[in-house]
């Protein structure tokens, strides 16, 4: 989960000014946490607590009220409605790493993703983009390798995986639909080496940057373990204390 969240940080910089190089500081005095962020830890504070998902949106909303969200998700939050609204923004793929982490076995994975995305993105696209992104990141934790991976994802959710980098990144621009920056996000993460590179990958391709790399960032944890010390410590410093303590409570449960 804090892959997601470091991913997110070091993305925001770049949302409002895409770049196309995998070149440039991963912090600055501008790096900021986002609403992918806020969102990440309340579905966290979800899990750990057992409180339905809409409940802690809503709770996290009102205490981050300035975070950067989407319209869609800003009006419903601010409403006295808990009726989703048939988005298939990339907003639940990028909230959605916990999931990946909490459970033991891929059915309840999947389910669980689904739930987490239809209080609000109860579109077909919006439930599958959420989908794959908690199974990629369960399928990396426990153990399988990119090629499985990369097979499941194809076959179960139909995203094309298989285009290079370097051939998206010439024409690819701002997309937050889950079918069209979910399958980019997964590919930066296919191709990496590394944490830092998955996530310079997907802040290279000139998209939406800290939500691709909050994607990407939480599969990369998954898949080598963990993220360097001076990226985890930097993050560390950013948040504040309240999401700093519920994502420790959740790495100490989950991720031990």
């Amino acid at each position: 989960m804090i892959g997601a969240i470091a991913g997110d940080i070091i993305g925001s910089v770049y949302e409002v000014t895409p770049i196309k190089t995998k070149e440039f500081p991963l912090f600055s005095r501008h790096s900021i946490f986002t609403d992918d962020t806020v969102l990440t830890v309340a579905l966290a504070d979800s899990i750990l607590n057992n409180v339905p998902y809409v409940n802690k949106l809503k709770e996290y909303h009102h205490h981050y009220p300035w975070a950067g969200y989407g319209g869609h998700f800003e009006r419903w939050a601010s409403s006295g409605s808990s009726q989703p609204y048939n988005s298939w923004g990339n907003g639940s793929a990028m909230r959605v790493s916990p999931v990946g982490f909490a459970y033991q076995d891929l059915a309840t994975v999947l389910e669980k993703a689904k739930q987490s995305a239809e209080v609000t993105h109860n579109h077909p696209e919006g439930i599958k983009g959420a989908q794959a992104t908690a199974a990629a990141i369960f399928l990396a934790r426990t153990g399988q390798d990119k090629a499985a991976i990369k097979e499941y994802i194809e076959k179960t959710f139909g995203y094309p995986l298989s285009r290079p980098l370097d051939k998206i990144r010439p024409t690819y621009f701002f997309d937050v639909s889950c079918q069209g920056s979910v399958p980019q996000s997964i590919i930066a993460f296919l191709e990496s080496d590394s944490y830092e590179d998955a996530v310079r990958n997907a802040i290279s391709l000139g998209g939406d940057s800290d939500t691709m790399a909050c994607i990407t960032g939480g599969m990369a944890h998954a898949y080598y373990g963990g993220i360097p010390d001076f990226i985890q410590e930097s993050v560390v410093k950013i948040l504040p204390k309240p999401i700093n303590d519920i994502t420790q409570q959740f790495v100490e449960k989950y991720l031990r």
